[in-house]
């Protein structure tokens, strides 16, 4: 039956097109944006892991600016210590020169100052943003520094903080407050001498020409016993300074490894996406003539009353 009324031909090849144009539109949108879940309405499981994922990483990303504050902090603090080591180092070699006969321990006191106000000023300047992990400043006490290492999130939804531990009171060398917490300036037992401390402190090595051989075995084996602090305290910053790198690699890591997980979730596949649209582009052009075909239809029946 043919109708002026209602074209049956037509409304099909409408609502065609319009399927075709709307999936133009979306077609459209995941190529212009990227994703191929950019709101909660196009896919909502998704978009929510997507969206919880991100911002997991971008506080990852605040992890690793903190682990590079705290290897930045203990890069300082184990160049200050190596330096001080070498130091401390030719105070033994000038103590055990000055066992020699004959030489002038007033000479060798005044190289063994200058070199102990070199220890000062690496103890009190291994600073890096206001930490000094070397140097223990009036009113502040040694103790354990902490970096926040990670960040995660278990299957319940709970989030924790993970921190690298640091204790300090095994690395300071100098203690303004209480000289026997730091490894230069603490009375060793049984001598009364420590290497090094704030302002010249009393009970600093000192020697003239009155020093004993005794006395001189005694300062050296504080200045020994000094160093073989300093090495376990360097290589507890060393160890620890490894660590933190060792993280920053992994949140690195693990941050790119999101990355992909979330865009397996929501990205757009382009070539996909490409191909699509050409397809749709097609099935829109055919579906615009097949609505013109359509509504042909009514101008054939009109010529049957001319």
């Amino acid at each position: 039956m043919s109708s002026i009324m209602t074209n049956t031909s037509a409304m099909t090849a409408l609502k065609t097109l319009a399927a075709t144009n709307k999936a133009i539109e979306t077609t459209q949108t995941r190529i212009s944006t990227g994703y191929a879940v950019s709101s909660a309405s196009d896919n909502a499981a998704y978009w929510s892991i997507a969206t919880t994922m991100r911002s997991d990483n971008n506080a990852l990303g605040t992890v690793q600016d903190a682990l590079g504050l705290g290897a930045a902090t203990l890069d300082v603090a184990y160049t200050g210590m190596e330096s001080a080591i070498e130091v401390v180092d030719e105070i033994k070699t000038k103590l055990v020169a000055a066992k020699e006969p004959g030489v002038d321990k007033a000479k060798i006191q005044s190289e063994i100052t200058e070199l102990q106000a070199q220890l000062e000023g690496i103890a009190t300047s291994a600073s890096f943003n206001g930490e000094n992990y070397l140097h223990t400043a009036t009113g502040l006490t040694a103790g354990t520094e902490s970096v926040v290492a990670s960040f995660t999130r278990d299957a319940s939804g709970n989030v924790s903080i993970e921190t690298i531990d640091v204790d300090t009171t095994t690395t300071v060398l100098t203690d303004v407050d209480t000289a026997a917490n730091g490894i230069l300036s603490q009375d060793r037992t049984g001598t009364n001498t420590n290497v090094a401390s704030i302002a010249g402190g009393a009970n600093d090595i000192t020697i003239d020409g009155t020093t004993t051989d005794a006395e001189l075995d005694d300062m050296i084996e504080v200045v020994d016993a000094a160093l073989t602090e300093m090495t376990e305290a360097a290589t507890t910053l060393g160890a620890s300074k490894k660590r933190i790198d060792m993280q920053n690699d992994f949140v690195g890591n693990l941050m790119d490894a999101i990355d992909r997980g979330v865009g397996q979730l929501v990205d757009a596949d382009m070539s996909e996406e490409s191909t699509r649209l050409q397809a749709l582009q097609v099935q829109q052009q055919l579906g615009i003539q097949s609505l013109s075909i359509a509504n042909q239809n009514a101008q054939t029946i009109l010529s049957l009353f001319r």
